[in-house]
């Protein structure tokens, strides 16, 4: 897409004051991205969730599953989300946070002390839960961001504070837009 030098693992770090300044309650929905296709992202500023598609017009539903005996769709990684902050610091250009791969980017603190497995959160009228499925950085997300930021999501510390992001599922349909206020319910 756009050629950038990944950073160093010694500018990661760098980063992790400014993560860890995220909100832990009142976040913010900073992007929405579906992926209609393989590879293919569309930056949307409103979109609707439901409970059987996840992102409405995302293609979750159709995507292979290591984690199911039969290989279909996973309902606890049906929405990833990851911190705004980190994709900011790991991609270093706005235009590059969908390469991420994950549907919502939330300025929120996303650790598990501060929102575990079974956590609710509400955006917009929409309401998804934190499932406990891991969410690990890919060959991809090596690819596009670097195997060192690969390593810095994948680290103690990363996964306490959850870097690579989240999955959760839906809960409650509804509408969600670019601006609504992330809470815990």
């Amino acid at each position: 897409m756009l050629n950038v030098r990944h950073l160093s693992i010694t500018e990661l770090e760098a980063g992790l004051d400014t993560i860890r300044q995220s909100p832990k309650d009142n976040g913010v929905l900073k992007m929405i991205v579906r992926r209609p296709s393989v590879d293919e992202r569309e930056t949307l500023s409103e979109a609707e969730l439901t409970l059987e598609e996840g992102l409405a017009g995302d293609t979750w539903k159709e995507r292979f599953s290591r984690r199911t005996p039969d290989g279909s769709a996973n309902i606890d990684a049906q929405i990833t989300i990851m911190n705004a902050r980190t994709v900011a610091l790991l991609a270093q250009r706005e235009e590059r946070w969908p390469l991420a791969g994950d549907q919502l980017f939330v300025d929120l603190e996303l650790s598990d002390e501060n929102i575990p497995a079974g956590t609710r959160l509400a955006i917009g009228s929409a309401v998804v839960e934190v499932t406990a499925v891991p969410h690990t950085g890919c060959d991809k997300f090596a690819a596009r961001y670097g195997t060192d930021a690969t390593k810095f999501v994948n680290s103690k510390e990363g996964k306490r504070l959850h870097l690579r992001g989240i999955n959760t599922r839906v809960v409650q349909a509804g509408s969600i837009r670019v601006g609504d206020v992330v809470r815990k319910v």
